[in-house]
């Protein structure tokens, strides 16, 4: 994952056009009688400040279409989503990434496990969390939602702290040796 004085200097690498723009409009604005002459100047601004907002709205389109073929699946894997929607993968990466740096409030939940990302849909997280709480253990939670398709005691693990980390994951009813005890005298 980049570190954060990369992400900022992106950021600001990505808004000098921004910047740059106001500062001519706002110049424009307050000194009019000196800027007649340069209307070309002024055109061109306004086109390219177009420009830039029709590849702003371009990105949010990309977004909203790769949530929507993410939560048709209760699992997806980054390569998957690339291959579905004819996207290179290293900017499918990049989007999962910053959507799980957004994903404190969501209601699905996007992991990074053996170099790959793997988005779940929000029942996959709804089973998971009631079976946590009822004190499932990790294999007994694999074995029950294997109608979502997870595929390792990883996964689980790494979803149970993931879930932790955002405090969306409350404490269990009774602990797992409590749960097996009972199982183990209803037989």
């Amino acid at each position: 994952m980049p570190k954060k004085y990369v992400i900022f200097y992106k950021k600001i690498l990505r808004l000098w056009f921004l910047f740059l723009i106001a500062g001519i409009l706002i110049a424009a604005y307050i000194e009019y009688e000196r800027f007649q002459r340069f209307y070309g100047a002024i055109i061109i601004t306004i086109v390219s400040l177009v420009v830039l907002i029709v590849l702003y709205l371009r990105s949010l389109n990309f977004n909203r279409k790769l949530l929507k073929l993410m939560k048709t699946y209760y699992r997806i894997d980054d390569k998957t989503i690339a291959r579905k929607m004819g996207s290179p993968l290293q900017k499918i990466r990049e989007k999962m990434f910053n959507f799980s740096q957004k994903q404190a409030k969501k209601k699905w939940l996007i992991i990074f496990i053996n170099k790959q990302y793997f988005f779940y849909h929000q029942q996959t997280i709804d089973g998971f969390m009631e079976l946590y709480s009822k004190g499932y253990g990790d294999k007994e939670l694999l074995e029950e939602l294997n109608e979502f398709e997870l595929e390792s005691k990883a996964e689980i693990k790494l979803i149970t702290e993931t879930l932790i980390k955002y405090e969306r994951l409350s404490e269990r009813e009774i602990s797992v040796e409590e749960r097996r005890k009972q199982e183990r005298f209803r037989d």
